[in-house]
């Protein structure tokens, strides 16, 4: 670089430093936005394109950097990387584009860190399972720390897609069904990732994905189609997304799907219309991996220069991989297809973002920072939520293991480190990881795997684990789904247990032994076909590096396994989708009207069996409900009460209920309360999720637990996209989970 054009900008950078506070950096808005201007009306063409590119791998960048990579970065023709792992170049290319560029504009270095960069947590799904947001600030915050460490600055979490079927694989990645539980869960990761100051060395830019509409994908087929009204995405889809802006998240990431038509990436309507200006959203959004030209296969563009024009008329500011942007923009500027304010407005967007992370002040890796990976205060953290997260779904008085139990252990996840970090864990580590064999092994009778992986159908371990059994109390068998089984792409019509578990699980209950089944998966697993031989059912989730050590502290009774559902759990893969949330119909399903497939007379008279909403052979309930779990000891809910039977606008009314721990032992309970709108302007679900409280109680104790009601918990939107409050009766139900409770009503005047 010239030396004197190096001064001026040595000089330039220390004038734009002079303007700001002494400490940490602040800025109001209105001083970032003059720094924009300043620095946008310095930048060439060419940079200005370079912000909105997001170079990098699949996995990571192997070898050397190459010499045509560091030349782009010296041109100022990349504004961002995604996976460069290793601390050495992720110096190299900042220290060139803070250098050598000709405004010295820096990178920011991405990376998908999602529940745990080493020290790996429960899956989303299981750590929304936990109905603790502490436990996703934790996991949050232990993952920017580890990650910022080497030089990581933005990560491609929090997925807050509704989602509501089970076969879709990146149903893992998520909250659940529930918008109020998800939006809970987003705020707090959020928080966790980007910390208090977004300045700080530890501050790790969150990014809500994927917006919008992934998680309705037909079929739970992913990238497919999404058809959602405009009242069912304000009402359901958006809101986890409002929770995040409202937290202060400065990415977004655009959906490969198309909803009602459009692909997102080209959506003016989604992308403009809705996230910037009805939701107040000025961060900027980054295409999902080549989602750009991916419209061209969708049919929504003709070839990769009008895709990067309707992206960029969309108001996508970021294109990830692929290089519509690069290739295009120049030529579409020179036609009149898109304007430099358009593109302008990219700009500002990434800037305002690198802004506020202080990139621009300290954009070198602090080398006093060195990585700490596995403290053992963030093993126990992760240990935490993996005993929190765990949902009992069954117990006929087997759990907790008595003292002195001989336990045979067993199954094909019962000894794998790697399996039982979930997806979206690239940088765990198989050996850190404590598996339920290595924890219990000095509590234990024998060990088979059963199976050598849990797809296997191959029976040579079969002998082995029934004979371990055979010399057992109890068998503890440890299966579900190894690790790719869910995630990205891997969506699953069957979503029984893989492989022949079932098949194995039926030998070992042929020895009379009782077994506890545990579950590890990424979603929830068909289990009708083997809940008859089980006495017992955990749901583990894939529960990360501290697996093992939280499974035996559930099961030996030391800790209650703590979750509750997030999702309602289906018979079948057939029932899917299914969600408590769901509208009554005209024709509402009950109890007394189902008839059952084999209670049908053969011959019978062709008549509408039963009259309403539901399946011949499965019926119209889920196998387990949303909130469902169970503890070692068993509360009553009794006494419900309401503090006026009328509610006014600007008023408010106070329910309650007396919960009593009528078990033996000290036992804790997740309180749910959820209301419907009875009659409204446009039809509401049969309950929806509005608060819940954690209590804890000894044995005989009891705890009388108050929800008040405001009016923000009672209005929706309407099919104009306004949000209204309707008079009328709203049910309320005070309740273990969706499908049980007690109620009362009142009026909304």
């Amino acid at each position: 670089m010239n030396p004197m054009l190096r001064l001026l900008k040595l000089a330039t950078l220390i004038a734009l430093l002079a303007c700001l506070p002494f400490s940490s950096f602040a800025q109001t808005d209105d001083e970032i936005e003059r720094r924009i201007d300043d620095l946008m009306s310095k930048m060439s063409l060419e940079e200005k394109i370079g912000q909105t590119a997001l170079r990098g791998t699949s996995s990571r960048v192997k070898g050397a950097l190459p010499q045509k990579l560091k030349d782009a970065v010296a041109r100022g023709e990349i504004g961002a990387f995604l996976n460069v792992m290793k601390p050495e170049y992720v110096d190299e290319l900042q220290k060139i584009a803070i250098e050598q560029s000709p405004n010295g504009i820096p990178l920011i270095f991405a990376r998908d860190i999602i529940h745990g960069f080493k020290t790996i947590f429960p899956i989303p799904l299981g750590m929304a399972a936990s109905f603790d947001t502490e436990v996703a600030k934790n996991a949050a915050r232990v993952s920017a720390i580890e990650g910022s460490s080497i030089g990581i600055r933005w990560t491609f979490a929090p997925m807050v897609d509704i989602a509501r079927d089970a076969r879709w694989g990146r149903i893992a990645e998520s909250s659940g069904e529930d918008p109020y539980l998800g939006s809970l869960m987003s705020e707090a990761y959020v928080e966790g990732f980007q910390g208090d100051d977004l300045t700080d060395p530890t501050s790790m830019a969150a990014c809500a994905k994927h917006f919008l509409g992934y998680g309705a994908a037909e079929g739970g087929r992913d990238y497919n189609t999404a058809v959602i009204s405009d009242p069912l995405m304000r009402n359901v889809y958006l809101p986890p997304f409002q929770a995040a802006i409202d937290a202060g998240v400065l990415t977004f990431m655009s959906s490969f799907n198309e909803v009602n038509g459009e692909p997102v990436s080209g959506s003016k309507y989604l992308m403009k219309e809705i996230l910037r200006w009805n939701m107040g959203f000025n961060g900027f959004v980054v295409s999902d991996w080549n989602s750009v030209i991916e419209m061209i296969p969708h049919g929504y563009a003709a070839d990769e220069k009008q895709a990067a024009e309707l992206s960029v008329k969309a108001g996508l500011d970021m294109e990830m991989t692929s290089a519509a942007y690069d290739n295009h923009i120049k030529e579409l500027l020179a036609e009149g297809k898109i304007s430099l304010g358009e593109l302008n407005f990219l700009v500002r967007n990434i800037l305002r973002v690198k802004m506020k992370m202080g990139v621009f002040e300290t954009p070198m890796r602090d080398p006093a920072i060195q990585p700490n990976f596995y403290a053992e205060e963030n093993l126990e953290l992760a240990k935490q939520a993996a005993t929190k997260s765990m949902v009992m779904l069954k117990n006929d008085k087997l759990l907790p293991l008595g003292e002195g139990m001989d336990i045979a252990l067993i199954g094909p996840l019962a000894n794998e480190g790697r399996e039982q970090l979930g997806t979206w864990s690239f940088d765990g580590e198989k050996d850190p990881s404590v598996t339920p064999f290595e924890a219990m092994e000095g509590d234990i009778s024998g060990f088979s795997r059963g199976l050598a992986y849990s797809r296997s159908y191959e029976k040579t371990y079969f002998k082995e684990a029934v004979k371990v059994a055979k010399k057992s109390d109890v068998v503890v068998f440890v299966g579900g789904e190894e690790a790719i089984l869910s995630g990205e792409a891997h969506s699953r019509a069957n979503i029984d247990l893989p492989g022949a578990q079932v098949e194995l699980i039926k030998e070992i209950a042929k020895t009379g032994k009782p077994i506890v089944l545990v579950i590890m998966a990424g979603r929830p697993i068909s289990i009708m076909n083997v809940i008859e031989e089980v006495d017992a059912v955990m749901m583990a989730w894939h529960p990360g590096t501290m697996a093992g050590p939280a499974l035996k502290d559930v099961l030996m009774g030391m800790a209650e396994p703590g979750g509750r559902l997030p999702v309602s759990w289906p018979k079948s893969g057939a029932q899917a989708p299914i969600y408590y949330n769901h509208k009554n119909t005209g024709r509402p399903a009950s109890q007394e009207s189902f008839v059952q497939i084999d209670d049908i007379p053969v011959g019978a008279w062709q008549s509408s069996l039963g009259n309403n909403s539901h399946y011949l052979d499965l019926g119209f309930t889920p196998h387990f409900p949303f909130g469902y779990g169970l503890g070692y000891t068993t509360f009553s809910y009794s006494d419900i009460e309401i503090t006026s039977q009328e509610m006014s606008r600007g008023g408010s009314v106070t329910v309650s209920a007396t919960i009593k721990n009528t078990g033996n032992r000290k036992g804790k309970e997740v309180v749910q309360l959820y209301i419907q709108d009875v009659v409204a302007s446009l039809t509401r679900p049969v309950r929806e999720l509005k608060g819940f409280k954690a209590i804890e109680l000894e044995a005989g104790a009891s705890q009388k637990v108050n929800f008040t009601i405001v009016a923000d918990d009672l209005k929706f939107f309407n099919r104009t996209g306004n949000k209204v409050l309707e008079a009328g009766i709203f049910k309320v139900w005070i309740a273990p989970n969706a499908a049980e409770g007690l109620t009362t009503s009142f009026e909304l005047k």
